[in-house]
């Protein structure tokens, strides 16, 4: 599978980019680096910076129709910034009326709001975002992992760095079943 990993500029919290897409390497899969522009994110550890990763590819131009799935990591910076750039909206917003499967952690679901994308959804995230999400017309919920297949799309969802194990392995679990399915 070709997974998109889609971040600002910088904001991402090291930790819910690097622990996923080394997941996704391990299970032989491809993971992408997709931003806003080229060049290199900044990644930070909570409010300090870390390291720097390189863009493969910029929203605007690549399309959800060339990958199988998304990931969006948080980091309080991250989301806020893509959820006020209207190609990197556009870009999530296609994944769910393509039907690729999408997974999202801790701030991460900002986006998904801005998407409008949570309606009628069950959804986890960080608990800040628990009201943001029922006035996006979805439900919050409380759990280390959450798959909701109300939609035309599987989304999982996770709420915290802590919650990265079950995180990783629920979603490429959830990735390959789609992928197999979508194969058939």
């Amino acid at each position: 599978m070709r997974i998109a990993f889609l971040t600002a500029p910088e904001g991402v919290e090291q930790v819910e980019l690097t622990d996923p897409w080394q997941a996704v390497v391990d299970a032989g899969h491809e993971p992408v680096l997709v931003s806003t522009k080229p060049g290199t994110i900044q990644a930070f550890h909570h409010l300090d910076k870390a390291d720097k990763f390189p863009v493969q590819e910029v929203v605007g131009e690549t399309s959800a129709g060339s990958f199988d799935a998304l990931v969006l990591p948080g980091g309080v910076a991250n989301p806020d910034y893509l959820r006020m750039n209207s190609k990197a909206v556009a870009f999530v917003r296609d994944f769910f009326e393509q039907g690729r499967p999408v997974a999202s952690i801790c701030h991460a679901a900002w986006t998904l709001v801005e998407a409008d994308v949570v309606r009628g959804r069950v959804l986890t995230s960080w608990p800040s975002l628990r009201t943001d999400i029922r006035n996006a017309g979805g439900t919050w919920v409380d759990e280390q992992v959450r798959i909701c297949d109300h939609g035309n799309n599987k989304l999982v969802t996770s709420r915290k760095p802590d919650d990265l194990n079950a995180f990783c392995e629920t979603f490429l679990e959830v990735f390959a079943r789609e992928s197999r399915r979508e194969a058939v």
